[in-house]
């Protein structure tokens, strides 16, 4: 039931930290319960005033001012009171909405890294980014305003229309049911404002979207000369986010005078009302001066909630895209098992994939079996799931039909779904042919893999990639900052820093997914061959798969396995494959020898 009000869900963190949540309270309790005490000392002080005893001539022809400084002293010491516990309760407050929007902020965090490719598949960088920034800010003006809209204004309408009640029970009667109406027309007003903050949220979805897409496509921006479309492109999406938020923000803003008006006839009543009753001896005029105060308070109070209830709808939507994310299923789960000690070969048996976004199953009753230490191709159209069966390795996506294991078939073959994920990803590594590297210094991209690695396991690892020659064009060496993604480096340097920076983690199974495809005849010969004399240098057997359509890279595998209308159709070394399958000389573009 609790799913249903997302803005609730939210504030419900505030359960995890309860004594500074409740300490809190009891600071706007005392505030609003002190301006009650304030205005009713006013009407009294008044009343002393108004009947002279306040300032009294004495037979001497002195005056007597005492109980003009004691009432002087004590609205002075209750103002400053009221002030220095409100400005420590504002403070407070502020830092537990803070402490509260920070676990959430972790825990959408945690939930973008946990969930599976499929998801980030289908949900585009700029939604992420919209959920991280745009709706945990309007989360956070909610949580700030919570406590003085939510906490401190009932309590001090409730204060002070229990003092006009004091009064006379009608004075206090009518202010209250004026205010239940100004509250009533906000409350049926916040659905119309939630359709427009979610129109808004998409439409800033976009924004974002469009921004990363022409900062990462940079380079293909500038090679085609569509900056101009690009930017034309991008001001329409600005644009038409502008007019829904002028939209939302008219109709906010037409809305908050028609409360205001109600209970400012508020006004009218007592002022009618209350001078009647002074004239028949049944209030004071202090008094009378205290309602009307009180009026005026509930006045600016419905204006203040009347322009946070935007703020409230604005996040009650921006709550529901949060709790949608952080409420996604993880189809992957953490096993309780460690992989099996030694050499890993694969097995996948039976597998089949859907495509994130339904359909066709893009591998279907896919089976295969690798042993330790083999080098084996996986070659396949453009299209026919290969990069999909690479992801299933670390368990980056998951299969819904079949099983995929490692193990041997000496040892045995453990399914990756029984395995603790952390144990199983420093086992198992795929490169994909995106090299992607964080804007830091080269050690520090290395050492991703291996946190404790020396300068020495860097240049290793370097050597074992082929890489060394590009510490010599780096004028700091390890300590030469990449920049944004390696945008200092060429892509063939980039793929040999994501080698090195795989291998330093001494995976027993090695996927390179396109991982080579920048890199010459030469260098790649290098790599393979290095690969390979692990077994003689660390005593260490690596199992590789090699994903690719380069015929230099498939002539350097013992076996070849051709994927089709996705499963393997056909398996064996390149020269087998070439002499008896059709399809796969037509992949390679080689000739019948």
């Amino acid at each position: 039931m609790i799913k249903h009000y997302p803005l609730l869900r939210s504030l419900l963190i505030y359960r995890e930290m309860p004594w500074r949540f409740l300490l809190t309270n009891l600071l706007f309790i005392t505030v609003s319960m002190g301006l009650a005490a304030q205005q009713w000392l006013v009407g009294h002080a008044l009343d002393d005033v108004n009947n002279g005893r306040a300032v009294m001539r004495l037979d001497d022809g002195s005056l007597d001012v005492s109980l003009a400084w004691r009432w002087f002293t004590v609205l002075l010491a209750v103002a400053v009171g009221r002030g220095l516990l409100q400005y420590v309760a504002g403070v407070l407050s502020l830092i537990l909405s803070q402490e509260l929007l920070t676990r959430l902020r972790a825990r959408i965090l945690d939930q973008v890294q946990g969930l599976q490719l499929s998801y980030h598949w289908q949900h585009g960088m700029g939604e992420m980014i919209t959920r991280t920034t745009r709706d945990a800010d309007k989360l956070r003006d909610a949580l700030i305003n919570f406590w003085r809209q939510l906490v401190e204004t009932p309590l001090i309408v409730l204060a002070t229309v229990s003092l006009l009640a004091w009064y006379n029970p009608l004075l206090g009667l009518v202010p209250l049911l004026l205010t239940g109406l100004a509250l009533w027309i906000f409350v049926t007003q916040t659905e119309r404002l939630l359709v427009l903050d979610r129109e808004v949220g998409a439409a800033y979805d976009r924004v974002n979207q469009d921004l990363s897409e022409g900062i990462g496509g940079v380079r293909v921006i500038k090679s085609f000369s569509l900056e101009a479309g690009r930017i034309e492109r991008f001001s329409q999406q600005v644009g038409f986010f502008a007019e829904q938020a002028r939209v939302a923000l008219a109709y906010a803003s037409s809305r908050i005078p028609l409360p205001q008006v109600v209970v400012a006839l508020s006004h009218v009543w007592i002022f009618l009302y209350g001078a009647l009753l002074v004239r028949d001896g049944k209030l004071g005029l202090g008094e009378l001066v205290t309602s009307l105060l009180i009026a005026t308070t509930l006045v600016f109070r419905v204006e203040g909630i009347g322009r946070v209830m935007q703020v409230f709808a604005d996040a009650r939507s921006s709550a529901e895209r949060i709790w949608q994310l952080l409420d996604t299923s993880r189809e992957i789960r953490d096993g309780d098992q460690e992989p099996p000690a030694g050499p890993l070969g694969l097995q996948l048996e039976g597998v089949s994939v859907t495509s994130p976004t339904g359909g066709r199953s893009l591998l279907q009753g896919c089976s295969m079996q690798i042993e330790p230490g083999e080098v084996v191709a996986l070659v396949g159209a453009t299209g026919s799931g290969k990069s999909l069966l690479a992801s299933l390795l670390p368990r980056l996506t998951q299969a819904q039909v079949g099983s995929v294991r490692i193990g041997s078939s000496a040892r045995g073959w453990h399914d990756l779904r029984d395995l603790r994920l952390a144990s199983l990803r420093k086992r198992v590594h795929v490169v994909p042919q995106e090299s992607f590297l964080f804007s830091d210094t080269l050690a520090a991209n290395l050492r991703l893999a291996a946190p404790e690695a020396s300068t020495a396991d860097l240049l290793w690892a370097l050597r074992m990639a082929a890489a060394e020659d590009i510490l010599e064009r780096l004028p700091q060496g390890l300590d030469t900052a990449l920049g944004d993604r390696g945008v200092t480096l060429s892509g063939g340097q980039r793929q040999r820093i994501n080698l090195a920076r795989a291998l330093l983690a001494q995976p027993d199974i090695l996927c390179l997914d396109d991982a080579t495809s920048a890199l010459d005849s030469i260098s790649e010969r290098t790599l393979l061959n290095n690969i390979r004399s692990l077994r003689q240098t660390l005593n260490k057997t690596t199992t590789v798969l090699l994903i690719s359509s380069r015929l230099s890279t498939i002539e350097l595998a013992d076996r070849v396995l051709l994927l089709e209308d996705g499963h393997i159709v056909d398996s064996g070394s390149h020269a087998s494959l070439t002499r008896r399958n059709v399809h796969y000389r037509d992949l390679l573009g080689v000739e019948h020898v």
